[in-house]
């Protein structure tokens, strides 16, 4: 009988199972059509106008930032003292100005140093329009420009030529009036400041007149340069293109426009190495808009160019020091710099530096020599050491006689890639030279390279100096009355410096 009762519930179960299923499909069934239902009534939401700074947002095209071993936090902890070492090379910035806050439009805000007296400003849905740039076009082969006028190369901008959309309707009005810029973006030293007369044109449009040929939806540095084709200029415009990334925490390398319209010239690889991307304003097809446009100082503005006219106690440090002891007075930033151009390379192994002093110690001459740098020169460098080729041969004949293996390498850099310059400056123990904008290099040198400058009587500045002084390399001057250089004195410091690597 209990197996005949048995029989039944199974027989039950069997009836009862298919009809679960149908009822568990047919609910699955009504939800999935109730949701296609409510979504196909959903509009699809405005794309946000606020730029993204986290890197895990979303992934990008643009360049990540190299591993540097130099690397200290630049925002997220406390700003430094103004005046300090730390405030002319790391964050200074750190007066916020809010000039177009967002609400829901665009928004614009510059981010102000007092001890610089600059900004880096950056701001959310952005139009350059090319048209209202005169200059010229840009980018050229330096021989198809040769005599083109320095006053077409830079830009004039007419009202409008930069535009920021606004958070609601109104009329177009300046972003900026005079008393801002006289606060933030004071003119400085040189006669025409770009990003101020930038900001002099920009003007705040309402929602929907912002007409655009082209979005670019990942971060862009608008930049003007001046003294294009000189090292020494160029590396300060870097330097200020790479502080204005860091600032306004950008979470991959830059594009960078350049608002100019000087021809290529070498040192543009190295633009194309440093940052993500490299285009001429004048070559878009027409007005061109930024989801985050950050516009970067002049190189003239850095505490690199600042220092040869404004006194600073200013001493380089090891990161890892001021990780352990934080000194405001001391800094990392500019060794940090020089990383992120050597890493920009590939030039970041340890196997370069641990070989050093594997195949003898380096001396690395760096040598002026004649190279077309811009429509207006004529091919022809200053002299600054004028016995140069006697000083080079006397010292690699020298060298063949000393006591340990000094290989004496012939810094030819005109003639050179920046990888190979790099290359040349990280393998040396000791570099020598004539003032002249090829020592700048001395930026990217690592922290035991000793360095022997020849000062002529008509060249006495203080560049080299400073940088060794800011890197904490080990400097040693010769200043000449004159040009000429006498041989045994330069061989006599040579002998010196080689002799305290323990040679």
């Amino acid at each position: 009988m209990m197996a005949g009762r048995a029989h039944g519930h199974r027989n039950r179960l069997r009836r009862l199972i298919p009809r679960v299923l149908l009822l568990v499909f047919a609910v699955y069934a009504v939800s999935f059509a109730i949701y296609l239902l409510l979504h196909s009534h959903t509009p699809p939401s405005p794309p946000d106008p606020t730029p993204r700074t986290d890197a895990r947002a979303a992934p990008s095209s643009q360049k990540p930032w190299p591993r540097l071993p130099s690397f200290l936090p630049w925002v997220g902890v406390r700003s430094p003292p103004p005046h300090t070492c730390e405030a002319y090379f790391g964050n200074g910035f750190s007066r916020r100005v809010e000039v177009l806050p967002s609400r829901g439009g665009g928004w614009f805000r510059c981010h102000h140093s007092e001890t610089l007296g600059s900004s880096i400003c950056e701001g959310a849905r952005v139009r350059l329009d090319p048209s209202l740039i005169a200059m010229s076009r840009g980018g050229e082969p330096l021989e198809k420009v040769m005599g083109r006028a320095e006053e077409e190369e830079l830009p004039k901008y007419e009202p409008g030529a930069l535009q920021v959309e606004g958070p609601a309707p109104g009329r177009t009005a300046p972003l900026v009036d005079a008393e801002f810029l006289n606060a933030y973006v004071p003119t400085g030293g040189i006669g025409m400041h770009t990003m101020r007369a930038l900001l002099e044109s920009a003007r705040v449009v309402p929602p929907g007149e912002l007409h655009c040929s082209q979005w670019v939806e990942e971060p862009t540095l608008l930049v003007t340069r001046f003294e294009y084709a000189n090292l020494f200029h160029t590396i300060t415009d870097w330097y200020s293109a790479y502080v204005s990334s860091r600032v306004t925490d950008l979470p991959n390398r830059p594009n960078v426009v350049f608002v100019d319209g000087h021809c290529k010239a070498q040192l543009e690889q190295t633009w194309e190495a440093l940052f993500s991307s490299v285009t001429y304003a004048k070559n878009f097809s027409g007005s061109v808009c930024f989801r985050h446009a950050i516009l970067s100082p002049l190189g003239y503005e850095t505490a690199m160019f600042k220092g040869l006219s404004e006194s600073f106690s200013c001493e380089g440090a090891s990161a890892q020091s001021l990780k352990r002891k934080p000194d405001y007075e001391k800094t990392s930033r500019l060794s940090e710099f020089g990383e992120m151009i050597v890493a920009s390379f590939d030039l970041l192994q340890d196997d370069i530096v641990s070989s050093k002093k594997r195949n003898g110690l380096n001396v690395l001459f760096v040598r002026r020599e004649d190279y077309l740098a811009h429509p207006r020169h004529s091919g022809k460098v200053e002299s600054r050491l004028s016995n140069e080729a006697e000083v080079y041969d006397a010292i690699d004949k020298w060298a063949k006689g000393f006591k340990c293996k000094v290989n004496v390498i012939n810094g030819l850099f005109a003639h050179m890639t920046m990888k190979e310059q790099l290359r040349a400056i990280l393998e040396a123990s000791v570099v020598i030279g004539a003032h002249g904008a090829g020592l700048t290099h001395l930026v990217s040198a690592t922290p035991d390279t000793k360095v022997l400058e020849i000062i002529s009587s008509m060249y006495r500045r203080p560049h080299f100096a400073l940088i060794s002084q800011w890197k904490a390399l080990d400097y040693h001057p010769i200043n000449l009355q004159g040009s000429y250089a006498r041989i045994t004195d330069v061989i006599n410091e040579l002998s010196n410096i080689l002799t305290g690597l323990g040679c």
